[in-house]
């Protein structure tokens, strides 16, 4: 029988944007080309040797009805919520934040000089965990496995591979979450397993990657940008001339109603109404 290979059935464009207190960044995905794709809502990429484009950092902010996913590749940056948990996330670690019912929290650097790099990967839970209580996990640089595979290596950071490496990052919302940050040499081949009907894309931010699916042309992918693949079993892709960092993403959908506004991600806009209110009134977090 044989393997279904995932096809690149759309790209797009990251957009400069700002965010927090104005630290710039790049929209890759929740953009209005790319608003969602079940059960990811948004893909920031922030990376910058100017601490002014860094600096001011994300202050405190509320948050209902999802998870954030934040993953650090240069710099540190210290969390803190209302629910008292505090930590730093350095270089290599990445943080799972199960908002949940609702808190408070804010995202500062921890320097004042040099390159901050990294992502925030915004994760829809369903109807029935929206309204859980927030759990919060940090997992450093030394607990993601490191697979070694030919012309390049992949950092599992959430899921398990076709190794059968597993990552340390987890989601509340049973969507079996495959999150895996990828690094190719020039003109070096990609291929993983994931499961049929999750959706996927990948996340291009060094280089570029060509798809390798059977029976017709893929285009170029290059920094910065998403590839939207196709359903399939298989994932085949190969490095540019330069080679190749990306993201590969990837999840069971929901395939539930969304309502969304700012820092709340509910079903319904009668529940986004109920946040802002619980927020106003303090009874969030």
């Amino acid at each position: 029988m044989m393997t279904t290979t995932r096809r690149i059935i759309f790209t797009t464009r990251g957009i400069p944007t700002s965010d927090g207190a104005g630290v710039k960044l790049t929209r890759m995905l929740g953009t209005q080309q790319l608003p969602d794709l079940d059960p990811f809502l948004m893909l920031d990429h922030f990376r910058s040797g100017n601490a002014d484009d860094y600096i001011a950092g994300f202050p405190d902010h509320p948050h209902r009805g999802f998870e954030t996913v934040t993953i650090m590749k240069e710099g540190r940056m210290r969390h803190r919520d209302s629910r008292g948990n505090e930590g730093v996330v350095a270089p290599g670690g990445i943080q799972w934040m199960t908002t949940g019912r609702g808190l408070i929290h804010s995202e500062m650097p921890e320097q004042a000089e040099g390159r901050m790099s990294g992502f925030q990967l915004w994760v829809n839970l369903p109807a029935s965990k929206e309204m859980i209580e927030p759990e919060w996990h940090d997992h450093p640089a030394e607990t993601v496995p490191v697979e070694k595979r030919e012309g390049g290596t992949v950092r599992v950071l959430a899921g398990s591979t076709k190794e059968g490496r597993q990552g340390p990052g987890r989601s509340a919302g049973d969507t079996d979450i495959r999150l895996l940050d990828v690094k190719l040499e020039p003109g070096a081949t990609f291929e993983e397993r994931l499961p049929e009907e999750h959706n996927a894309f990948l996340a291009v931010y060094g280089g570029s990657v060509t798809g390798l699916a059977e029976g017709e042309p893929q285009p170029e992918v290059s920094d910065p940008a998403i590839a939207v693949l196709s359903q399939g079993e298989e994932v085949r892709v190969q490095a540019g001339p330069d080679g190749a960092e990306f993201l590969l993403v990837a999840g069971r959908p929901i395939r539930e109603p969304i309502a969304r506004h700012g820092p709340f991600v509910m079903n319904s806009q009668h529940e986004l109404r109920q946040a802002f209110e619980d927020f106003q009134n303090g009874r969030l977090g």
